[in-house]
């Protein structure tokens, strides 16, 4: 995701003044334009999530549709004041922030053409992640691509976990519907392996749980494994960023290269001695 302090006011004295409101907040302008924006972004969280609730939303529907109204409206200008001031406007408009701020506008106005859309009102909740935004989270968000490298470099031996695990329900599963008979919750496999899979996980909603004795020694056996098996993933990704942070410690002065082994002692790029 692109910063938005990549971007470029255009050259004429206004655009500039309002680009120095609403992308920073190092002015009382600034700052104010950020408590309104944060205030109404929880406004309109508020009252989205009210209009779900159906007494509520038949008693307050005329003051919901105002004010969703006037946020809109103050959203759809402050969309198009953050496009009008840049000098580099589809950097903007394709970055996360812009195409979030476009799709949490669109459902609104059209819905006043084509009532289907009403049901797409929901990406209005997309507004909650402009909060990045007004706290300027996002300069923060790079410590999130260490778990994302983790995840990455991590991802065959969660498969193999995942396939492990998937073979494992399907197998206990099998042997539940055997043990109890077609009772009810076991009256097919799949319903079987649905129950296994509950138990597994450590989730066990308790909408079905076996009768017989060996049922119930099997249920143990599967929730004690559960515990032990979710602890699984959690090891290797931790590890695995483990490993990934004593790396990034490891950075070529010369070239930036931050892909070093452990035991290197000069760059594989450049060829500097490593401090």
């Amino acid at each position: 995701m692109e910063r938005e302090h990549n971007l470029i006011p255009g050259d004429k004295l206004w655009k500039r003044f309002l680009y120095r409101i609403i992308y920073r907040s190092d002015t009382k302008l600034g700052k104010l334009f950020d408590i309104t924006l944060l205030s109404l972004i929880l406004v309109s969280t508020f009252i989205i999530m009210m209009e779900s609730v159906p007494k509520l939303d038949k008693k307050y529907h005329v003051y919901f549709i105002i004010s969703e109204w006037v946020i809109s409206v103050f959203f759809t200008a402050e969309y198009w004041a953050r496009i009008s001031v840049l000098k580099n406007k589809k950097h903007y408009v394709f970055s996360f922030f812009g195409v979030i701020d476009f799709l949490s506008l669109v459902p609104f106005y059209l819905s006043f053409f084509f009532p289907v859309t009403k049901y797409f009102l929901i990406f209005r909740m997309l507004r909650m992640l402009r909060v990045f935004r007004v706290f300027n989270l996002l300069d923060f968000m790079n410590d999130g691509s260490v778990i994302v490298r983790a995840l990455r470099n991590s991802s065959r031996k969660i498969y193999i976990f995942l396939l492990f695990l998937i073979i494992f329900s399907v197998i206990v599963g099998s042997l539940m519907f055997m043990v109890e008979g077609g009772r009810p919750g076991f009256e097919t496999i799949p319903q079987s392996i649905y129950w296994a899979v509950v138990t597994v996980t450590t989730v066990g909603y308790g909408d079905v749980s076996p009768i017989t004795p060996m049922g119930k020694f099997f249920a143990v056996i599967l929730m004690l494994a559960g515990y032990s098996i979710i602890a699984v993933p959690t090891g290797i990704v931790t590890a695995e960023m483990r490993n990934k942070r004593q790396n990034l410690e490891l950075i070529c002065e010369r070239c930036g290269n931050e892909d070093i082994d452990d035991d290197a002692r000069y760059c594989k790029q450049c060829g500097k001695k490593l401090a």
